[in-house]
């Protein structure tokens, strides 16, 4: 059985994706636009969830950040053909998934400090 706010079955998505209102591409309450299609293993309890926003809201527990050296860790699931990508290859992927090409939101590098260590993770 899948947990409430469960993204697909199993039949559809190998990963199970936990968020609020998700869509069958992982969009959520907090972000639908067209290129909102991925997913973020999280660091803290190894479970996908479509944001941030999403992991605050049913976790009940931090998010804890992935550290850089672990950034080759597979974390980041294509909504559209559920392809994981590294933390690495994300970040360097020109908003593109490397599997099917479908485009991701660019506008999400403003909330890697939410998910990963960063420079600017560590000031705050």
């Amino acid at each position: 059985m899948h947990p409430p706010n469960s993204a697909k079955s199993q039949d559809e998505l190998p990963i199970d994706v936990h968020g609020v209102d998700l869509d069958p591409q992982t969009r959520c309450a907090h972000y639908h636009l067209p290129l909102d299609v991925i997913a973020i293993k999280m660091k803290c309890c190894g479970i996908f969830y479509a944001c941030k926003d999403c992991h605050d809201a049913l976790a009940g527990h931090p998010i804890q950040l992935w550290p850089r050296a672990e950034w080759d860790d597979r974390a980041i699931l294509c909504g559209v053909c559920s392809y994981v990508l590294s933390i690495r290859e994300y970040m360097h992927c020109g908003n593109r998934c490397p599997e099917c090409s479908a485009g991701f939101n660019p506008a999400c590098r403003n909330h890697y400090h939410f998910y990963f260590e960063t420079i600017e993770a560590k000031r705050e």
